[in-house]
C-alpha cells in the first residue's frame, strides 16, 4: 500500500508541474494585471465604496437573494481565510524561501481586480430558483455570458470544481487539524477525523442559510485571535521587521541558495510557491468565491463585485502578511526544527514560530495556532462544501446532492489520515486545474464587466449628488 500512494504521489508532482508551468502563471497573473490596468485600478479607486457596503450602507432585504452583504463576503472568507493563512505560508516559505511570500502580495494585489468581476459575473448572471433560493459561479457566466457553443467550459469548470472542493477545501484542511493535533495533544488521527466529519454533517445539511449565519459569527471571531496574536509578535519584533521586508523584495527576484527546504531553489520556484500559495490563500481567479457572492441579497450585481474584492485583502495583504513575517522574524524558517531533525512545514512550523515569538510573554504560544487550526479548516470545510453542492447540482441536479455530501463527509475523514505532502500536492494540481477555465471566461467577458462597471458608477455618483 505505501509503495502504491508513493507512486501515486509521484503521479500527482508530475502532473502538478505540468499544470503549474509558466502558461499557467502568465494566465493567472497576467489575467490579474489586465483586469488592474483595463478597470483603471478599480480595487484602489473604489476601496472606500467596498467598506459602505460591507458595512450595510446599500443592504436592501427586500431583493433578491440568500445573504447579505456582509454575511456573503464571510462564507467566502471562510472558505479563503482558512489552512492556507497558517500552512500554506509556511510552506511557500519552506519551499520557494521567504520571496514566496513578495509574489502571494503581488497574486492579491491584482487578484482584488479579478475576484471583484469574477463575483460581479456570478452575480449577474445567477439563476433564482422557484424557492428564491440564487445559484452562479463561472459554470453560469461562462454558459449564460458567453453562449451555449461554451456551455461545456462551463461544464468542465463544475466538474473540477467538484473535484477540487473534496481535495484542497476538504481533505487539505482535515489533514492540517489532525497533524497539528496529533503533534501537540497526542490526539490519534482518525479520532479528529470522525470529529470533523461529524461535525461538517450537521452544518453542510443546512445549506448556505446555515453556512452564511455560521460564517458571519465564526470567522471574525477566529480572525482576531489568530491575528492579536500575530501582531503581538511583530510588536514585540518590530525592529525587525524592515529587514525582514528588505528580504522579501529582494529575494523574490534572486535566485535562493542557502540552507533549509529551499536550497536552490531559483527564481521560478519562488514565483511558482508564490502564485501557487497565493492561489490557495485568496482564490482570486480560482472561481470558488463567486458561487458564495451570487446568493448576496442585491439588484446590484456590480456593487457584489466591489464587495468581494476586499477578499484578497484581508486574506492575503492582511492575514497572510502576518503569517510570514512571524515566520521571517523569528528566524522559524531557519532554525525551526522538527523532533526528526528536519526544518518544519506547514502548520507546525507556523506553530513553532508563535512559540517562539511569543516566548518573551508566554510560554504557550504554539497553542493559539493549534486552537486556530480547527476553527480556520472547520470554516474553509463547510463553505467550500455549498462550492461543490453547487457545482453537482449544475451537472446532475439536485439528486447529485446528497450523494456528494456524503463523499465529501467521508472524504474529510480519509484526508485526516493521509501525508501531509501527497494531500498539498493533490490540492495545488485540482486548483490550478479549475482556475484555467474561469480564467479564459474573465478575459472573455471583460469588455461587459467594464461597461457595466462604468455604468453602476456614474448611477452612484449621480445618487450621491442628488
Amino acid at each position: 500500500m505505501t509503495r502504491a500512494l508513493e507512486g501515486f504521489h509521484h503521479f500527482v508532482q508530475n502532473v502538478g508541474a505540468i499544470v503549474w508551468g509558466p502558461p499557467f502563471l502568465v494566465l493567472l497573473i497576467g489575467t490579474g494585471v489586465f483586469l488592474t490596468i483595463y478597470l483603471r485600478f478599480v480595487q484602489v479607486r473604489q476601496f472606500r465604496h467596498s467598506i459602505d457596503v460591507i458595512r450595510g450602507r446599500y443592504d436592501n432585504p427586500d431583493e433578491a437573494g440568500d445573504l447579505s452583504h456582509f454575511q456573503a463576503l464571510s462564507a467566502a472568507l471562510s472558505a479563503t481565510i482558512g489552512i492556507g493563512n497558517i500552512a500554506g505560508v509556511a510552506t511557500a516559505i519552506h519551499y520557494g524561501g521567504p520571496g514566496a511570500l513578495f509574489w502571494m502580495w503581488v497574486v492579491a494585489f491584482v487578484g482584488m481586480a479579478t475576484k471583484g468581476v469574477e463575483c460581479f459575473l456570478a452575480h449577474r448572471f445567477r439563476e433564482i430558483a422557484a424557492d428564491g433560493s440564487a445559484s452562479g459561479g463561472p459554470m453560469y457566466y461562462i454558459r449564460n455570458g458567453m453562449g451555449s457553443r461554451w456551455a461545456w467550459l462551463g461544464a468542465t469548470f463544475a466538474f473540477l470544481a467538484a473535484v477540487a472542493s473534496l481535495g484542497s477545501a476538504d481533505m487539505v484542511q482535515s489533514n492540517t487539524v489532525s497533524q497539528i493535533l496529533h503533534g501537540d495533544l497526542s490526539l490519534p488521527t482518525w479520532v479528529t477525523g470522525i470529529v470533523l466529519s461529524v461535525a461538517i454533517a450537521v452544518v453542510i445539511i443546512g445549506g448556505i442559510r446555515r453556512i452564511g449565519h455560521v460564517a458571519s459569527k465564526l470567522v471574525p471571531a477566529m480572525c482576531v485571535l489568530y491575528v492579536l496574536g500575530g501582531l503581538v509578535i511583530l510588536v514585540l519584533r518590530i525592529a525587525d521587521i524592515p529587514g525582514a521586508i528588505a528580504l522579501i523584495v529582494s529575494k523574490a527576484f534572486t535566485a535562493q541558495g542557502e540552507v533549509g527546504g529551499f536550497a536552490g531553489s531559483t527564481f521560478l520556484v519562488t514565483l511558482t510557491w508564490g502564485a501557487k500559495r497565493g492561489l490557495f490563500s485568496n482564490e482570486a481567479g480560482q472561481g470558488s468565491a463567486p458561487i458564495a457572492h451570487a446568493a448576496a441579497k442585491t439588484n446590484e450585481s456590480v456593487r457584489e463585485g466591489i464587495v468581494a474584492q476586499i477578499g484578497p485583502f484581508i486574506d492575503t495583504l492582511v492575514v497572510c502578511s502576518i503569517t510570514g513575517l512571524v515566520i521571517i522574524t523569528t528566524d522559524a524558517w531557519i532554525y525551526g526544527f522538527g523532533a526528526d531533525g528536519q526544518l518544519l512545514n506547514g502548520a507546525a512550523l507556523t506553530a513553532w514560530a508563535f512559540q517562539r515569538g511569543l516566548a518573551p510573554i508566554m510560554p504557550w504560544g504554539k497553542y493559539i495556532i493549534t486552537i486556530a487550526v480547527p476553527f480556520f479548516a472547520y470554516s474553509t470545510m463547510i463553505a467550500w462544501s455549498y462550492y461543490g453542492d453547487r457545482s453537482v447540482t449544475f451537472l446532475w441536479g439536485r439528486r447529485a446532492v446528497l450523494p456528494y455530501r456524503i463523499v465529501f463527509v467521508v472524504c474529510a475523514f480519509i484526508g485526516s489520515t493521509l501525508a501531509l505532502p501527497l494531500v498539498w500536492d493533490m490540492a495545488d494540481v485540482s486548483n490550478g486545474l479549475m482556475a484555467a477555465p474561469n480564467l479564459i471566461a474573465l478575459i472573455a467577458l471583460s469588455g461587459m464587466a467594464k461597461r457595466e462597471y462604468a455604468d453602476y458608477f456614474r448611477r452612484m455618483q449621480e445618487r450621491d449628488r442628488a
